[in-house]
């Protein structure tokens, strides 16, 4: 079962400002980026359910989150269907993402009051999560609509919690861009978990990379 609140992990991403997501194959990596991202500053990540046997990495890794990294959040993305969701909430996420809005998710999820988070494309998809009981939607492709499609549905409904995923990066531009629409957090992945810093094993510099962002998202927000 989840560690943390659903209301807990919204404030620490709206806190914190980014989301880090990654996929790997591998325990051993998965748990070395983990550890760099929770150095460099990071109480949030989402590890994507992509790949063969990724169940059993989350499960290893979040024994491992809980074990060394106490403050750390770990949920999950690219889900697509109830029954995925419910075996990873056995095995302690603590917040679930998909790429679409899904009823049966939201159900599953609203059971045990664990935080969920649809990817959504219209302004009419985003009420309907929001009449379902999200706390926070999920802008993707976040490349495609850009900040301006944030402002406009902001003016309608200032209430609603946005974190553009895809179409994000490290940048001082880009993050201007997307805090200025007025997005709660942002989620990244490859732009900032890189492929070469994986396959160098770079998890000092991803370490680093990870504080940077932070602090140049909490410069922005000033």
């Amino acid at each position: 079962m989840a560690r943390f609140s659903r209301i807990h992990v919204f404030n620490v991403m709206e806190h914190t400002g980014m989301v880090p997501l990654f996929y790997h194959k591998e325990l051993e990596v998965a748990k070395e980026v983990l550890l760099a991202c929770y150095k460099g500053g990071a109480r949030v990540l989402e590890f994507t359910n992509r790949g063969d046997y990724a169940l059993e990495i989350f499960r290893e890794l979040n024994k491992f989150a809980e074990e060394a990294m106490p403050q750390m959040i770990l949920g999950v993305g690219s889900i697509t269907d109830a029954g995925a969701a419910s075996h990873y909430m056995q095995l302690g996420a603590n917040f679930i993402v998909t790429p679409v809005l899904r009823e049966d998710i939201a159900i599953a999820c609203n059971r045990r009051k664990v935080l969920w988070s649809p990817g959504c494309g219209s302004l009419s998809e985003i009420a309907r999560a929001e009449e379902m009981g999200c706390e926070l939607v999920k802008l993707f492709p976040g490349g495609t609509y850009g900040p301006g499609f944030v402002s406009g549905i902001k003016g309608p409904q200032p209430w609603t919690s946005v974190m553009p995923t895809g179409g994000v990066s490290p940048t001082e531009e880009n993050l201007k861009g997307w805090f200025a629409a007025g997005v709660t957090c942002v989620g990244m992945g490859s732009k900032l978990i890189t492929k070469e810093i994986l396959e160098r094993h770079d998890y000092d510099g991803l370490e680093s990379k990870v504080r940077e962002c932070l602090s140049l998202i909490k410069e922005i927000r000033k």
